[in-house]
């Protein structure tokens, strides 16, 4: 990717019939010599279990440190929706979402957290990064806290 070529922002786009379907987009980053961390949060992220095909339900928080691209928000948006109607399994589609956004953005960093919410009585919580905080970024707590029901 080497010029800026968004295609959604400003557009009128329908919702995406599965990831594969979806365009995550990225944007050129004007603060691409500054090491900063951002912060996307998705606390109504849904996809299908696969087996059942009974609704899933995560709090998703991504962080990553762009390098010479942002990911676009709305083409972000557009690409996690795209999971409401898809089947996977809670790991799988938490690591789907940062490898895209690895593939598009090429950060310097990544890590997401997956925080899904019980069924059958099991809360499944999913982390991956890319590996090591670069030195010197500031990695805030990602602030969930574990699911305790009625504890």
């Amino acid at each position: 990717m080497t010029e800026l070529s968004v295609t959604q922002l400003g557009q009128t786009v329908a919702a995406p019939e599965s990831p594969e379907a979806a365009v995550l987009e990225a944007v050129p980053n004007p603060q691409n010599d500054v090491l900063y961390l951002a912060r996307f949060v998705a606390p109504e992220f849904t996809s299908l279990c696969p087996v059942t095909g009974q609704p899933d339900f995560a709090h998703l928080v991504i962080d990553y440190a762009p390098g010479d691209w942002l990911i676009e928000s709305k083409s972000l948006k557009l690409y996690l929706t795209s999971f409401r109607n898809h089947g996977s399994f809670h790991e799988d589609c938490t690591v789907k979402v940062a490898r895209k956004i690895v593939e598009v953005a090429k950060p310097r960093w990544l890590r997401i957290g997956g925080y899904w919410y019980p069924r059958g009585g099991i809360p499944i919580d999913v982390f991956w990064q890319t590996g090591p905080a670069p030195e010197g970024l500031w990695v805030p707590d990602q602030g969930v806290a574990p699911y305790r029901g009625r504890g």
